[in-house]
């Protein structure tokens, strides 16, 4: 089998250099780097936000550089434009202005249509891997296999403990702003004339927008041929992300095989997976998660050793599975970046600090220099 590609989607806050509040600069800095990146840059939902996608990588090394410098062209920008470009999956320190909405009509739809929605303890920032080039058939088919693994993926990517200045007491704070959003949850077992049926009846009802307001963790693009999943915060670490994006594709490559061999897809029950998800935004690797085969308890660490060895055959296939090894047994010393904001919380007493340690050009320079 050929090694499917992976690319990456990463959400950034623009937040005042001194304040460290969340402002709405994301206009000014797309345009400047619009003649840079194109449509590798775009815009959020909201105008303190910006995104930026790498293009499709057969290699980790090569996502890792398109990561690099995606990150540092914002960051510049950022500086241009009097701010810092921010990775945490919520706001550390509360907006000081209003939060406006990017000037699109659909996202003026959304905002009107979902009003309750909307506020800074909703302002969230994910990292989404995406897996390909795929139909949307195989999408649906794979979605259906990797189900039972994304809770355990979530657990390593927590990265929003605070929001507008409080600690939650989660990792992931914002798995559970998120998941107020329709369809925000587990895929359902679906083929493709299933799918089409359950998101074009959701749309004629009104509750979604259109296709691109499938939420679901993992779900077909609607724009790129390939598999999204939706699951992790964003991270200044890139070590996480890229660990993240190769244990997807490690993962996504032997469970398509058995995919298109016609190995029936497991099925734990919706309940469980929520429940699994619950505990992995709560506890991310440090504390109990759910083994979603048995219903049992299990440790959030052993869960992803699970997940190195299912995912091993196509880790090895890309030649990542050494690497995986490091980066996980790396995030084992350092912990997820939830614990990592709590400690330079811990030893400083300042939230300005937290903010600091997660711009997005420091963290990534950090990883590179370790």
């Amino acid at each position: 089998m050929d090694v499917l590609t992976m690319g990456v989607e990463e959400e950034f806050h623009l937040v005042d250099r001194d304040s460290r509040a969340p402002v709405n600069r994301a206009p000014e800095v797309i345009g400047d780097l619009a003649a840079e990146l194109g449509d590798q840059v775009q815009a959020e939902f909201y105008n303190t936000q910006v995104e930026v996608c790498t293009l499709p990588a057969a290699d980790r090394e090569d996502l890792r550089r398109q990561l690099l410098r995606l990150r540092c062209s914002v960051a510049e920008a950022a500086e241009r434009a009097r701010c810092l470009a921010v990775a945490s999956g919520s706001p550390v320190v509360p907006p000081r202005e209003p939060l406006t909405i990017t000037d699109n009509p659909r996202y003026r739809l959304m905002a009107s249509r979902f009003a309750g929605l909307l506020g800074p303890y909703r302002l969230v920032c994910g990292c989404h891997v995406h897996v390909g080039c795929l139909d949307r058939g195989r999408a649906l088919a794979l979605a259906n296999q990797m189900r039972p693994w994304l809770p355990v993926l979530q657990s390593i990517t927590g990265n929003s403990p605070f929001v507008c200045g409080r600690d939650t007491g989660l990792d992931s704070w914002r798995s559970v702003a998120y998941s107020g959003w329709p369809t925000v949850g587990p895929p359902p077992l679906v083929d493709e004339r299933q799918y089409l049926e359950h998101v074009d009846g959701l749309i004629s009802a009104g509750v979604l927008l259109d296709r691109r307001m499938v939420y679901w963790h993992a779900r077909p693009s609607e724009h790129v041929p390939t598999l999204e999943i939706r699951i992790a915060d964003v991270n200044a670490d890139l070590d996480t992300v890229v660990l993240t994006a190769v244990l997807v594709r490690g993962l996504a490559s032997v469970l398509l095989e058995e995919a298109d061999a016609g190995v029936p897809p497991p099925e734990p029950p919706e309940r469980v997976l929520r429940a699994a998800h619950r505990l992995a935004a709560r506890h991310g690797i440090d504390g109990p998660g759910l083994d979603v085969w048995t219903g049992g308890w299990a440790p959030g660490r052993l869960l992803v050793d699970r997940l190195v060895e299912r995912a091993a055959p196509g880790l090895e296939r890309a030649g990542d599975l050494d690497a995986v090894r490091a980066l996980w047994a790396g995030m084992c010393r350092r912990g997820t970046g939830a614990r990592r904001q709590r400690a330079v919380y811990a030893a400083t007493g300042s939230l300005a600090a937290v903010v600091d340690s997660l711009n997005a050009a420091t963290g990534s320079m950090a990883v590179e220099a370790a």
